[in-house]
């Protein structure tokens, strides 16, 4: 059995920070693996712990900054590791989900795996719709948002709950292969350990172009036309001096803005 996992470089920015044009510069931005993803990876891991034969792939999508992700799955546990980039997405302010989910269903077609968990969403774009576009593509079945899941002993059926709207939770059987899109909470993310480290390091990491992939090109779908820091449309005030004083300028301000009787 063979289980297809995302990795995902997400971008953090300052607290204190700039926008020049169409982006944030690089001075200001710190990259870390998708919080989402984590869970995606734990989960395929535990798959692996229990039950025989089975093999995770990660994949991550960005340039050579990105392998530290990479390697992070591996570290935790993922047998082989890849990394998809080209020049041509590198010119790119935003990759949509629709080519995302391309590039990882030319990787699923040639891995064959028998499931695929991406994260919910990246904690940058915050999409959400990568890993049910990437279903439709390779036309597998799907469940997104699932907070639990189980296999049976056949591996062939996913049992799955998923995570609704007005904290409902919906039971549901998938047929494999399929897609899951994990949520964040559906167990404990384990730590890379230090042995885990040396030995992703000592990994060969599989790098593959588009062409690699028998992708000529994908469309430029979003385009970024303007970024900028929202205006405030209050001010801030802050009160100083001792707890007392400070209740006491409180309550002058709630009485004034007649939120309490004065």
């Amino acid at each position: 059995m063979r289980v297809l996992t995302t990795a995902t470089e997400v971008a953090s920015v300052d607290d204190e920070f700039a926008i020049d044009g169409d982006a944030v510069p690089a001075e200001y931005l710190s990259y870390e693996l998708n919080e989402w993803d984590d869970y995606a990876i734990e989960a395929a891991v535990q798959i692996k712990e229990a039950r025989e034969d089975v093999e995770v792939v990660a994949v991550t999508i960005g340039p050579e900054r990105s392998e530290e992700v990479a390697r992070e799955a591996l570290a935790k546990g993922a047998d082989r590791a890849l990394r998809v980039w080209d020049d041509a997405l590198g010119d790119r302010a935003v990759l949509d989900p629709t080519s995302k989910a391309q590039i990882l269903a030319a990787v699923a077609e040639t891995e064959e795996p028998d499931l695929v968990l991406t994260g919910v969403q990246s904690g940058d774009d915050a999409w959400g719709a990568t890993g049910v576009a990437l279903a439709r593509d390779l036309g597998y079945q799907w469940a997104a948002v699932v907070n639990d899941l189980e296999l049976d002993d056949s591996a062939t059926t996913a049992h799955v709950h998923r995570e609704l709207e007005g904290g409902v939770e919906e039971l549901t059987e998938i047929g494999l292969p399929a897609v899951l899109t994990i949520q964040t909470g559906i167990n404990d993310p384990r730590y890379a350990s230090l042995r885990g480290i040396r030995q992703a390091h000592a990994k060969p990491l599989d790098v593959q172009s588009l062409s690699d992939l028998g992708l000529d090109t994908l469309p430029e779908r979003l385009r970024l036309r303007e970024m900028r820091i929202p205006e405030s449309e209050s001010e801030t005030e802050y009160l100083s001096g001792s707890p007392g004083d400070q209740a006491s300028q409180l309550a002058t301000v709630l009485s004034d803005e007649g939120v309490i009787d004065g």
